[in-house]
């Protein structure tokens, strides 16, 4: 299980030695999280002291040039005032760049004349960290490409090791995902395959499974004798801006729900493991996906709702409607809002619903999970003033203000009994007071020690493809009717109201 990376941790060791290979390095992946949260990591003291990164890239630069460019780039991105003695001690003589085209041999070549040349002069031990920054599309031929240029081999009499991070998405439907799996495989072995999904790395998503499992009074009530249903959103304000390109054939659903919410239900639902070694976690995380029961079209239409903005204001800014957008088709059928009802076939969730939603546009950003339980006997209440008293709810805040808060009810003062409903609030900020991170840092510090617990599983990926590949085979072959059919700054169309409102439910809307 990973350790908590923070600049107050003593018991925390770094890494041992290492070099790390970033393709698509003058990127904005690049530029906006992995070196911020590579220096995040060496002012916490968790970066190897052997180290070195190496960037690979199109554009022709020198070292120099390209250490100039982290710097500039990190003190813009960063979110922190950068310390340049930290940036000195932890990067000076160890930001290198090579430039090729990652479809030719001799791009790798070079890389590996380059990392040999490393290992001799920084003593990184032949421990290789290959991070593909890069479109989806490139994923398998990078990998074939290091792959056939020998630099993944690893050696079983050695203690050296080659491992290779790719970023969602993982695939764009089963089909694909599959697909994928094969080809990189059969050049890789799992363990040196990490999967990264950035929301893994904030605290509250990791949290999870300690106040399920570390917590005695919530773990008993966790299933459906005293759980009503689930609630899971991720909501956006903002619409797609510049990508436009890439949303028009991905939408909300390919976009954010195989990862970060199926991530997120996983957590959730999923039975104890044995251990928090990686494989006993990820084995109940891909248990529990697999339970989630099958749709057909039937099920589709009536348990999945797609939404698309038009436009309107958000936060009291105009937002052009997603048709208006940039590099998006004037009749685009692409959702950017989605919201589906999940049943899970097993002892513990049987008859408790999931309702997940994401969107763009929406009127508040936030990523939170909503637990209510069932409500109370009233009879008790018959004879007094009390008309009607709230079901308790826990909800664990992922973003932006990551929390958790439990609501009760008590008894308001005064003669009658009467109550009325309470909170009691953890917030992160307020109670451990550190400095936030972004949440690459602990993703790559595990990478860096081989704790795979925090990334996806082949079974896991298609497992999620699994369960959400029929709704998008009814949307793609039955275009929707009434798009745009929700204002920006709505909380999505009337539809997804409906949803929850035929089983006597209703959406928590976060007020702020």
């Amino acid at each position: 299980m990973s350790v908590n990376v923070n600049e107050t941790n003593p018991i925390v060791p770094p890494p041992g030695p290492c070099a790390m290979v970033i393709f698509g390095a003058t990127g904005d992946l690049t530029k906006r999280l992995l070196m911020p949260a590579v220096y995040n990591l060496a002012a916490a003291g968790l970066l190897p002291e052997k180290f070195a990164v190496v960037g690979v890239a199109i554009e022709s630069m020198s070292a120099e040039q390209f250490a100039e460019k982290l710097k500039a780039d990190v003190k813009e991105t960063a979110g922190r005032e950068i310390d340049d003695g930290v940036w000195s001690r932890a990067f000076d003589g160890r930001l290198f760049y090579t430039s090729g085209d990652f479809g030719d041999a001799a791009t790798f070549q070079q890389l590996g004349a380059l990392l040999e040349q490393i290992e001799r002069d920084l003593g990184t031990a032949g421990n290789r960290l290959f991070y593909l920054a890069t479109p989806p599309s490139l994923f398998a031929p990078i990998i074939g490409q290091i792959a056939g240029a020998g630099l993944t081999s690893e050696d079983d009499s050695s203690s050296s090791w080659r491992r290779v991070i790719i970023e969602k998405p993982f695939g764009h439907d089963l089909d694909s995902a599959r697909e994928l799996n094969r080809d990189i495989t059969s050049k890789l072995r799992e363990r040196q395959i990490y999967r990264i999904d950035h929301y893994l790395g904030k605290e509250t998503v990791q949290n999870i499974l300690v106040f399920r499992f570390a917590n005695g009074i919530f773990e008993p009530i966790w299933n459906r004798r005293y759980i009503d249903h689930v609630q899971i959103t991720v909501a956006e304000t903002v619409g797609v801006e510049h990508r436009g390109a890439y949303y028009d054939h991905a939408g909300a659903v390919r976009d954010m729900v195989p990862n970060h919410l199926l991530q997120i239900l996983s957590l959730v639902a999923m039975e104890s493991p044995g251990s928090f070694e990686a494989d006993a976690v990820r084995d109940e995380k891909a248990k529990l996906l697999k339970a989630i029961r099958p749709l057909d079209e039937r099920d589709v239409l009536s348990a999945a709702v797609r939404g698309q903005y038009d436009a309107g204001q958000v936060a009291g800014q105009p937002v052009t409607a997603y048709r208006q957008s940039p590099n998006v088709a004037a009749d685009s059928n692409i959702e950017t809002f989605a919201a589906f009802k999940v049943a899970i076939d097993n002892w513990r969730w049987a008859d408790v619903p999931f309702y997940v939603r994401t969107g763009k546009a929406l009127p508040q950003r936030v990523s939170e999970v909503a637990i209510q339980f069932k409500r109370a006997p009233f009879m008790p209440f018959r004879e007094t003033a009390v008309e009607h008293m709230q079901p308790n709810s826990l909800i664990i805040r992922i973003q932006p203000d990551e929390g958790i808060s439990l609501s009760f009810e008590a008894k308001r003062p005064g003669i009658a009994v009467q109550t009325e409903t309470v909170k009691m609030d953890f917030n992160y900020a307020d109670y451990f007071r550190q400095t936030p991170f972004i949440g690459y840092e602990t993703l790559l510090y595990d990478c860096m020690n081989g704790d795979q617990t925090l990334f996806q599983r082949a079974d896991f990926v298609e497992a999620g493809w699994r369960a959400i590949t029929p709704i998008l085979d009814v949307w793609s072959n039955l275009p929707a009717r009434k798009f745009p059919n929700y204002s920006a700054g709505s909380w999505g169309p009337k539809e997804a109201d409906e949803l929850l409102a035929k089983d006597g439910r209703h959406w928590r809307n976060p007020s702020g």
